[in-house]
């Protein structure tokens, strides 16, 4: 079974930006669909598009998640909970499909110390020193 992570506000946007390239006749008859309002915009147009695609690999991406082990959804690592693995000794391993956060008050040496390795399946919210400092670790 697979089950959500947490999903406290972090004051971070629920979504990032992409860009795509579409040819003109696809772009004129996605405009075409939103001016018969069938969506109310391009970007309606395309995230129902994504979304029924992705509905259609629901077991798959399910299988996936739970054979490698991925946290789903959002998962923040605080400075706290990285201070108790480095008082235990310990490394994690964070494998994230949706959105992986570190707390901006965790120091470069602490992520170094407790952070072995990272799969971001999605975006990794970091400070551009933590990702610097553990680009060697980012898969």
């Amino acid at each position: 079974m697979v089950e959500r992570t947490d999903k406290r506000s972090i004051g971070a946007p629920d979504s990032e930006k992409i860009t795509i390239n579409l040819g003109y006749v696809d772009l004129g008859q996605i405009d075409l669909l939103v001016d018969e309002g069938f969506y109310s915009n391009r970007t309606d147009f395309i995230r129902t598009a994504i979304r029924n695609r992705l509905d259609r690999h629901t077991d798959t991406m399910k299988e996936s998640v739970a054979r490698r082990h991925l946290d789903l959804g959002l998962r923040r690592y605080e400075r706290a909970e990285l201070e108790a693995v480095r008082a235990a000794g310990e490394r994690i391993h964070i494998q994230v499909l949706g959105l992986a956060v570190i707390a901006p008050d965790v120091s470069v040496e602490l992520a170094r110390a407790t952070i072995a390795s990272i799969e971001v399946l999605g975006a990794l919210q970091a400070s551009p020193e933590i990702k610097t400092a553990l680009s060697d670790r980012i898969r």
